[in-house]
């Protein structure tokens, strides 16, 4: 029950404090209708545009920015301000303390997925689309995002240096994980790197279920995701044990905070 509670409150201040923020909401629906409507402006008539080809890409790279940029911004904030310390003193878990932080961002990076959904709603036929798969695809691909982000945020010290090494990660993603154009397409020494990156078996669910394509069965994909989830989660929580507990224990600077020491 205390672990509900506390999982229940950290996730509620988090959303309130974080993901309720107008800039968060507006920049969860411009960022892909921008991208949407760079597509428009690129190619010379809009006749020529499959928008429903576009859609696993878009949500995709939503889920991948949204998720990253707001856990580079909650857990560096609450670093500097030593809140997370605070939560790290409470007599909970650390399994509870890592689900409780990206419950929020996996909220936030789902709803912004399918922003452009809505904006294709207008533009072309959605019918058929498997929306299970779909929906399935969305949660997994934001937990494998949410937890890339967390593993860069532990890392950080500042918002700047966790959105720097956050876009080391993310650019790479965009053109090597088949969100815009099949990953047989690129040069043969750069396909095992797609098949090493996450965010490629999301796009091919989401390619699957909207467009009926895909390079691979959903049920591996969903595997092969939820492998990625297992191994980040437990890096995510050993690193802090590594970097926020072990290293105030042995009087690091950072250990003028009360029952850490």
């Amino acid at each position: 029950m205390i672990a509900w509670i506390a999982f229940w409150n950290i996730l509620t201040k988090d959303v309130k404090n974080y993901y309720l923020k107008p800039p968060n909401i507006s920049w969860g629906i411009i960022f892909p209708l921008s991208w949407m409507l760079m597509q428009f402006i690129r190619t010379p008539s809009t006749l020529d545009i499959d928008v429903r080809s576009l859609l696993p890409g878009l949500m995709a790279m939503s889920i991948l920015f949204g998720t990253t940029s707001m856990l580079a911004v909650t857990i560096t904030f609450e670093r500097r301000g030593r809140s997370f310390d605070r939560l790290l003193l409470a007599p909970i878990s650390m399994t509870t303390l890592v689900l409780a932080k990206i419950s929020g961002a996996v909220l936030f990076g789902a709803i912004i997925a399918f922003s452009p959904v809505l904006f294709a709603a207008f533009m072309t036929d959605l019918s058929g689309i498997n929306w299970v798969a779909a929906i399935a695809g969305v949660l997994l691909t934001a937990v494998t995002s949410t937890l890339l982000g967390l593993a860069i945020a532990v890392s950080s010290k500042e918002v700047f240096e966790a959105q720097t090494y956050s876009n080391f990660f993310r650019f790479p993603m965009l053109f090597l994980s088949g969100l815009f154009f099949p990953i047989d397409r690129l040069p043969v020494f750069l396909r095992p790197v797609s098949y090493c990156l996450p965010l490629t078996y999301g796009a091919d669910m989401l390619n699957r279920a909207i467009n009926g394509t895909g390079f691979m069965n959903a049920w591996i994909d969903s595997l092969i995701l939820i492998g990625f989830a297992v191994l980040l989660f437990y890096y995510c929580q050993w690193n802090i044990k590594r970097k926020w507990i072990l290293k105030k224990n042995i009087g690091t600077p950072d250990c003028k905070i009360g029952g850490l020491c």
